[in-house]
């Protein structure tokens, strides 16, 4: 809900701003004296209305993480089936780096490091996700390993930082029930 809220407050933004750029265009007959006046207000406005529409997002970091530790929707989980036979449910990474981008917005994440083992045939990386609230930031970091020989999609180094960005999200509580699920 929020989310197209949101999207429905910056879409209204935009045709505003779109109007006003109409009308400046409309009035090259006049003075430049006007138009610099017409531009000035138009920043301010634009200014002002994105201040109002990102008021609000930043949130203390409790509220943060509770919306965090929510329950992901099943249609959202994934299955990766594993040479061993058994299945695993994950959340993709792009829907986790939407999830962080609805309920955290104000969060960043780097690679810290990338070191693969001695032998070359798989790779570690470090990843760290910090989230920024009203009253305070906090971080979290995890590590990913994948074979360099896995035959699927992406990189070794790809996968590798898939898993850790997951896992150090998990860290906050997203998605923590699914490592829950199988001890019940």
């Amino acid at each position: 809900m929020a989310f197209s809220s949101l999207r429905s407050t910056s879409s209204s933004l935009l045709n505003r701003l779109r109007l006003c750029q109409r009308s400046i265009s409309a009035k090259a007959s006049s003075s430049p004296k006007d138009k610099d006046r017409d531009r000035e207000r138009l920043m301010f406005d634009s200014e002002r209305e994105t201040a109002d529409l990102t008021s609000g997002i930043s949130r203390p970091l409790s509220d943060i993480l509770k919306e965090l530790n929510k329950k992901v929707p099943d249609s959202l989980i994934k299955f990766r089936h594993e040479p061993n036979g058994f299945s695993i449910k994950y959340i993709p990474w792009h829907i986790v780096n939407r999830i962080m981008n609805l309920h955290a917005p104000e969060w960043s994440g780097e690679v810290r490091s990338i070191t693969y083992s001695s032998d070359g045939k798989s790779v570690s990386v470090v990843y760290r996700v910090t989230i920024y609230g009203t009253d305070a930031e906090i971080y979290r970091e995890s590590t990913g390993t994948a074979s360099v020989d896995d035959p699927g999609y992406g990189d070794p180094v790809q996968k590798a930082e898939g898993m850790a960005f997951r896992r150090a999200c998990a860290r906050f509580g997203l998605g923590l029930h699914l490592y829950h699920e199988d001890m019940s």
